[in-house]
């Protein structure tokens, strides 16, 4: 056998070694690495006797590279070839082993200009596609050479506009295929950087609070926040006034004024006790222009310093239950039993209703308390008998719901309020401001008769439209058990964690889309009692209440997480702006803490193998303002180790959320996309 060594495919590579053996439809072919592997004989495509297989490749890899593709495309025939057809027309009329090795690998290198039909054999391109090929391939190279060009500028420590323009949806929306993301990927690899780093060094990113706030924008509100031009329309029926003075309770920074409260009878038998809702649904209506600004917003959003308001003020302002007006309302009125607080009748009405006071809740939770409520201390302020009845009335009904939910509601952690100071009350923040962050004893007096008359409210309108045959938007929690969340769905169901029967969302219209919608359903309810159902904008089984529901959660649970993440902000900014560099805390589990005067979850190093509710002060080592990451380890345990934690048992759901709080922020971006992917991606990268 004159030949003795082949050449082959195997898996798109073209390998060359010794013949060992030939059988009649194979052959043994021994490689350089001394590996030896069977082959078709249809497979070898060339035979040689020289030079030897390694030298022959390396020949035949230079050669092909000099081939004119242009020029054999012109002389290769239209119909199937093979590539010693292609390689006597190129060279000569005997090439030789390498040249012949060149061409087949040159062809089999240009699927663009040759179309490959295996076993050797090609056929041309036709002339429009190969044109077209070829602009795209040239497209391509161009590409290339944008992102290498945008690569070396970020690398260097600027940031070219085009990915500026585009920071947000690169790492958190990106189109992976993008020069922009693959710049940044490419450049990232290079500095040995973490994107959010490199984009910062490279000027992208100026500002951690303008950073979290336009991510935010870019993700809910990417054509801006302005309201487009809207009127609210006027309340059109005549709506009875009542006969009640009726009294509000919030926060001084509330302008969407929800819910009132009022208090007939005291000193007699039977006592009338008053919610009162404000009316938008009276005016506004399905599928008009404010209705749809409402459904694309779905809430109010808040965050410390500033909120974006589902409704604009000048709609607001014109259903809100302001001090010194009469307001329509959706008004329920429960008579009870003065001794025993029991229930004898409800009735809903839709009125007038003058708001004789705003009160609120900052400038009255050091004065209202329980002595001044229970008559053991003077009560020194408005509506002092009405604010003792409710707050007797908020106990009884909490004392109901808690016989049902089998456990006491405990109010073991506070709540926070954020203020910034240097802050314009008119325009947004930019992340300068000082934030002062103070505590607000959570279940205060004020707190808890709003709480329970909104609970009240809220579970009777729930069973009165399903009585009525109105479907509405409920929220139900089949148990308490670990796992077990609160639902939305379109039928009553009880709620455990409440302990209700049922329990809707309709006391904050102003404020949240599906309050809008269920009092729309009882408006019906008021007006036409047991044939609502033909006249309610929402009928049974309605698909659309479903697209309400699945918009509004969606939302909602993303307005959430933005606003504990600029609360996570400030107080790291707090941290940073006292210098405060230990905390006390409390081990929650693996690792996790809880701060003891701030709201913050965090890993402290140290702390893993500690039991729940131990003691600790931890150390703060570093913070990151853009991932809010926070890094601590442990300084010394507080406790006596040989005496039992004194806490609160963490249920898995809040444990869940609160690790998931301490994550650090996750990008969309990957450095192991594109060709590099073997190079290990930089410390930090998501």
């Amino acid at each position: 056998m004159s030949d003795t060594y082949a050449l082959f495919e195997e898996a798109g590579k073209f390998l060359a070694g010794r013949v060992m053996s030939e059988a009649e439809s194979s052959l043994q072919v021994e490689l350089d690495s001394g590996k030896r592997v069977k082959v078709k004989s249809a497979n070898a495509l060339l035979r040689f006797a020289k030079p030897a297989p390694a030298e022959l490749l390396a020949q035949a890899h230079s050669l092909s590279g000099e081939i004119d593709l242009d020029l054999i495309w012109e002389v290769a025939p239209d119909e199937e070839f093979g590539f010693d057809d292609i390689a006597r027309e190129y060279f000569n009329a005997h090439p030789d082993a390498p040249q012949r090795a060149a061409t087949l690998l040159r062809l089999f290198d240009a699927p663009h200009y040759f179309h490959r039909r295996g076993k050797g054999r090609f056929r041309k391109a036709p002339e429009d596609i190969l044109k077209q090929a070829l602009v795209a391939i040239e497209r391509k190279a161009q590409q290339a050479a944008q992102i290498e060009a945008w690569a070396i500028e970020l690398a260097g420590g600027h940031c070219p506009a085009p990915i500026a323009e585009q920071l947000y949806r690169i790492l958190f929306k990106p189109d992976k295929n993008g020069p922009e993301y693959k710049a940044v990927v490419e450049a990232a690899k290079r500095s040995h950087k973490a994107p959010l780093d490199l984009l910062k060094d490279a000027g992208a990113i100026t500002s951690p609070y303008q950073f979290h706030w336009k991510r935010f924008l870019f993700e809910f509100f990417p054509k801006g926040t302005a309201f487009p031009p809207l009127q609210a329309p006027p309340v059109k029926n005549d709506l009875p006034l009542a006969t009640v003075q009726a009294f509000s309770i919030d926060d001084s920074s509330t302008t969407e004024i929800d819910d009132a409260l009022s208090v007939q009878g005291l000193g007699s038998d039977t006592i009338v006790f008053g919610v009162h809702i404000a009316a938008p649904g009276l005016a506004l209506q399905p599928g008009s222009a404010v209705d749809q600004v409402a459904r694309t917003r779905w809430s109010t959003v808040y965050m410390p310093g500033h909120k974006l308001t589902m409704l604009p003020d000048e709609v607001v302002q014109s259903y809100t239950l302001l001090e010194g007006r009469d307001c329509p309302a959706v008004s329920v009125y429960f008579s009870l039993d003065a001794a025993s607080l029991a229930v004898k009748a409800v009735e809903t009405k839709l009125e007038q209703v003058t708001i004789a006071a705003n009160l609120r809740h900052d400038q009255l939770d050091a004065v209202v308390t329980e002595p001044t409520l229970t008559g053991d201390a003077p009560a020194d302020y408005a509506f002092a008998p009405e604010l003792a009845f409710t707050f007797r009335l908020a106990k009884h009904l909490k004392a109901q719901r808690e016989v049902v939910r089998g456990k006491p509601e405990n109010f073991n952690r506070p709540d926070y309020n954020f203020k910034l100071d240097g802050a314009d009350a008119a325009s947004e923040p930019d992340g300068s401001e000082t934030v002062v962050i103070t505590e607000r004893k959570r279940g205060s007096p004020l707190d808890l008769i709003v709480a329970e008359a909104m609970i009240l409210a809220n579970s009777h309108w729930g069973g009165w439209i399903a009585e009525c045959g109105v479907p509405g938007i409920y929220r139900s929690q089949a148990s308490m058990a670990p796992g077990i969340k609160v639902r939305m769905g379109t039928k009553p169901a009880p709620h455990a964690g409440m302990g209700v029967k049922q329990y809707t969302w309709a006391t904050s219209p102003l404020r949240r889309y599906v309050d809008l919608v269920n009092q729309w359903q009882i408006i019906a309810c008021a007006r036409h009692g047991r044939t609502a159902a033909l006249a309610a904008p929402f009928k049974p089984k309605d698909a659309e209440l479903f697209s309400v529901i699945s918009g509004f959660d969606a939302a909602y649970t993303a307005y959430n997480q933005f606003q504990n993440g600029l609360e996570r902000y400030w107080t790291m900014r707090h941290l940073e702006q006292a210098g405060l560099t230990e905390l006390d805390a409390a081990v929650m589990k693996d690792g996790l803490v809880r701060a003891d005067t701030l709201p913050l979850v965090f890993r402290a190093l140290g702390c893993e193998s500690l039991p729940r509710g131990a003691r600790v002060r931890v150390r703060i080592t570093g913070a990151d303002l853009l991932t809010l990451d926070l890094h601590a380890s442990l300084v010394a345990r507080l406790d006596d180790p040989a005496t039992p934690a004194d806490e609160a048992p963490v249920d898995a759901e809040e444990a869940d959320e609160a690790a998931e709080a301490a994550a650090p922020l996750a990008l969309a971006i990957d450095l192991q996309d594109g060709d590099n992917a073997a190079e290990p991606a930089p410390s930090g990268a998501a």
